[in-house]
């Protein structure tokens, strides 16, 4: 009854956020805890000192968008890697992947970069599949780095440490960064791509006009990961530096035009707090009603080993993240966290399966949202972007595959450098 009733209600349009908490406040109805306890958990979320990292870290992303930092950033990393052979795609990959971490959106990274991006590798003769793929993949690769806002949210709802969570995503990430840039080495030299040749004055002057920007991802990721500051005071950090160096240094924008950027990044913060809030009402619920032990005692009875257990996880966690980024993370973590700390897996290492299958899940057949947007930014059929990311989506998978079974790929990091 609560799948269909789910279903029925989503299917005539009603808002998530409203079907969900109907659906709480209906199951804590018939409970002996009555409503209240799903209306306490609101009170709770409200209460965390990490959630003001929410709405900073995302205002500070908008404002990078709407500036011109994405042409500064992209010809910074062409100045860079433009004289390495398929060095004029990984400067694509690589700032991609850093806008995406910093906007904590693909659908942002596609839209501003995408139009940038496409012209320059065709221009210089990769294959079209090749530029639609690589645009639509490293739309959602920055998800695993900091201040990624997916990652944010997972540990808030997750019940780890973000600093952990930052630390134990940072090298999946660059593994990825690394596999996709031989990708494309080896692409580029299949089609004798030509290289452009170092020029030093390019690269000082691409420098010079980026030279308040650099910094940022080493003061922030720096930060975090030496201790320094914890991911709530570098979202203030962040947010107060960017609006100084947008609005007085760059002036990309007007002063007067701070408050729209405001109003358009905390919309996407409402909705998600409005999400969060009544998806932990209904963790509750399920909390109370012992279901996460009720599915472990149905999926041990097939599944045994923690390996099989991944398997499963991971295929339907494929699934699963073609929806809604937010909504994938609120109604699912709190279900399959408990589970899986009975097959013994660290929750830390559980949130960066959980993050790189969302990474993967957006440029996934048929309903991946990457493809969407990049059908809609490039006006091109979607049966052309599903062949075009396909050889991405396999590479993609066996790193999934590298990840999920060795784990000290995720925790060797967060171990180091001991992160609270």
């Amino acid at each position: 009854m609560f799948i269909a009733l789910f279903l029925f209600l989503t299917v005539i349009g009603t808002p998530l956020y409203a079907v969900v908490g109907a659906i709480a406040l209906g199951l804590f109805r018939g409970s002996d805890s009555g409503t209240v306890a799903a209306i306490a958990e609101m009170f709770r979320l409200a209460s965390l000192p990490a959630l003001i990292a929410v709405p900073l870290f995302t205002f500070a992303g908008y404002m990078l968008a709407e500036s011109k930092a994405p042409q500064r950033l992209l010809a910074l990393a062409k100045a860079l890697f433009g004289s390495m052979k398929g060095g004029v795609a990984i400067a694509g990959l690589v700032a991609c992947a850093l806008f995406t971490a910093f906007t904590g959106a693909s659908g942002v990274t596609i839209v501003a970069l995408g139009g940038l991006v496409y012209p320059l590798l065709r221009d210089q003769g990769y294959p079209e599949k090749f530029t639609l793929g690589l645009i639509t993949t490293t739309g959602s690769l920055g998800l695993l780095f900091p201040p990624s806002l997916p990652i944010i949210l997972y540990a808030l709802v997750g019940k780890v440490s973000i600093d952990k969570l930052f630390g134990s995503c940072a090298l999946p990430g660059i593994i990825l960064i690394v596999i996709l840039s031989v990708y494309a080495v080896l692409v580029a030299r299949r089609n004798d791509v030509p290289v452009i040749p170092f020029d030093r004055k390019a690269l000082w002057a691409a420098a010079r006009a980026a030279i308040w920007e650099i910094p940022l991802p080493f003061v922030i990721i720096g930060g975090i990961y030496s201790g320094t500051f914890t991911a709530t005071e570098a979202a203030s950090i962040m947010c107060a530096y960017v609006t100084a160096v947008e609005v007085f240094v760059y002036r990309d924008l007007r002063l007067r035009d701070v408050p729209g950027v405001m109003v358009r990044s905390q919309i996407l913060v409402g909705a998600i707090l409005m999400m969060l809030g009544c998806a932990l009402g209904l963790t509750n619920y399920l909390i109370d009603a012992e279901v996460p032990s009720k599915l472990f005692d149905l999926v041990s009875a097939r599944f045994s080993q923690p390996w099989q257990f991944l398997i499963l996880l991971n295929a339907f966690l494929l699934v699963v993240n073609m929806i809604e980024i937010f909504s994938a993370i609120v109604i699912v973590v709190p279900i399959i966290v408990p589970v899986a700390l009975q097959y013994g897996i660290d929750p830390v290492h559980l949130g960066t399966i959980f993050l790189l299958n969302l990474e993967i899940g957006y440029m996934t057949p048929p309903l991946g949202l990457n493809l969407f947007l990049s059908s809609r930014r490039f006006d091109k059929p979607l049966g052309l972007l599903y062949r075009s990311t396909l050889p991405f989506w396999v590479v993609l998978l066996a790193a999934l595959a590298l990840i999920t079974y060795i784990p000290a790929l995720s925790l060797w990091l967060p171990r180091t450098l001991n992160l609270p």
